[in-house]
């Protein structure tokens, strides 16, 4: 992959550590194409329905490993706050699929696969959290004026 080099070659400088964030940005995407394969493995296996949750748990962590590896490869105007969130959303995700995927692994090995993949991601993701880059102050955000006004019913 050209993570790495992408991030060096930013004039936007990584907020966190340059190789830590491309290490996670590889393992969220590895992570989302493991979970829709083995969805994809799954809904081909002769008896689906005791797969019905992991199924679906690898759809969602696929959907928000991807976005992760997006939302955490824009440096430009970061907001430290979306990060953090996104990072937490990514890591929660993963450590649900990989126990999800463990509970099948002795019968089906796309599903010990994946959870290898979703443990390596959730760690990645939780390395970023604790160390340097994350803690420093977000952007400060103010809501439009008449943000109160928006979905509301009159």
């Amino acid at each position: 992959m050209h993570t790495s080099e992408m991030i060096h070659t930013n004039p936007t400088p990584s907020p966190i550590p340059p190789d830590r964030l491309a290490a996670c940005i590889e393992a969220c995407f590895d992570c989302a194409q493991a979970c829709e394969a083995c969805a994809d493995a799954c809904l081909g296996e002769p008896e689906t329905t005791p797969l019905l949750r992991c199924i679906r748990l690898n759809r969602d962590c696929a959907d928000i490993c991807a976005t992760t590896g997006r939302v955490l490869s824009r440096l430009l105007h970061h907001e430290m706050g979306v990060f953090k969130a996104q990072l937490e959303a990514c890591q929660l995700a993963c450590e649900v699929c990989a126990a999800e995927c463990a509970e099948h692994a002795e019968m089906h090995e796309h599903c010990r696969v994946c959870a290898e993949a979703c443990r390596r991601c959730a760690n990645e993701c939780r390395d970023l959290l604790t160390g340097p880059g994350i803690g420093m102050p977000s952007i400060q955000h103010t809501p439009p004026a008449d943000w109160h006004h928006i979905n509301r019913e009159d």
